[in-house]
């Protein structure tokens, strides 16, 4: 049944794009959900009332404003939000265009992913980390938190992969067991000791304890040498948009921003060409011969 995925790569790309646009509109409700989902479970340990069963499944997607049932006819991934022209079927209200781009962006980034790695183990696990970081991403982006239930599931994967031995592949995805678990260790106590180092010098917190878990599963899943490159891709990123946003006066000087978003793109765009990208960076060294 996979004999012509593995065949001809353009077939395995096409079917990684469908795939993710279809995890996509997945992602979506856990990125609305999940946040919700945590707060009534906190809620909760004070208050034992029941309420509405409310998790990942149920109840079905709604319409924000009139409440009406989203049909599976119309909650095909991107092509509904196109036929429907971005509005709910019943009553006409305009639909965010956060959700279709959520689910182009999951397919646009599984396709490229299967595009560089190939068909194989390593491709399946580079796709699995680029779902776990969509969801991150938008997460800490609506309310600058990374919940445990996605960043340790997403490091532990990254250590239980590195013994499979895939790490020996061409491609080095996942790492060897010992890369890994360096990496994890390192990728948690280095954002560790830059947090208080900044909380004792400054007196405020830089950033969440989330951000050291997500840095130590990309430090599990990619290996400890690729730590540096992600925390410098990511923090640059972050002083180019926050300088951004200042100018432009979307932000103001001093108001917490979230890191995860950059730690996710920057780990995405490292697990994909980190190794030509360290190379090419210490080719800049390298005498001319001749």
């Amino acid at each position: 049944m996979l004999e012509p995925l593995s065949a001809s790569p353009a077939a395995f790309v096409a079917a990684a794009c469908v795939v993710g646009l279809v995890v996509g509109s997945f992602l979506n409700v856990v990125i609305y959900r999940l946040p919700i989902l945590l707060e009534r479970q906190w809620r909760a340990q004070s208050d034992s009332s029941a309420g509405e069963p409310f998790n990942l499944v149920v109840p079905r997607s709604r319409c924000p404003v009139c409440q009406a049932p989203i049909r599976a006819i119309h909650n095909v991934p991107l092509l509904s939000y196109l036929l429907l022209q971005g509005r709910c079927a019943q009553c006409r209200s305009r639909i965010s265009a956060r959700y279709p781009a959520v689910e182009l962006l999951c397919a646009i980034a599984t396709g490229l992913t299967a595009w560089r790695f190939g068909y194989g183990a390593p491709a399946a696990c580079a796709i699995i980390v680029t779902w776990f970081l969509v969801a991150l991403a938008f997460i800490d982006l609506d309310t600058q938190l990374l919940p445990d239930s996605l960043t340790l599931p997403l490091l532990w994967l990254g250590l239980l992969a590195s013994l499979t031995g895939w790490g020996a592949s061409a491609q080095g995805l996942p790492s060897a067991p010992q890369t890994a678990i360096a990496g994890a260790a390192i990728g948690y106590l280095s954002l560790w000791v830059i947090y208080h180092a900044f909380r004792l010098l400054t007196g405020k917190e830089g950033m969440g304890y989330g951000d050291f878990k997500l840095l130590a599963a990309l430090g599990a899943w990619l290996g400890w040498q690729m730590l540096l490159p992600i925390v410098l891709v990511s923090a640059l990123a972050g002083a180019v948009v926050g300088i951004g946003l200042i100018l432009a006066q979307r932000q103001q000087r001093g108001s917490p921003m979230p890191f995860g978003p950059y730690l996710a793109a920057a780990g995405w765009l490292v697990m994909l060409w980190g190794p030509q990208m360290v190379s090419g960076y210490l080719g800049l060294f390298r005498p001319e011969s001749g």
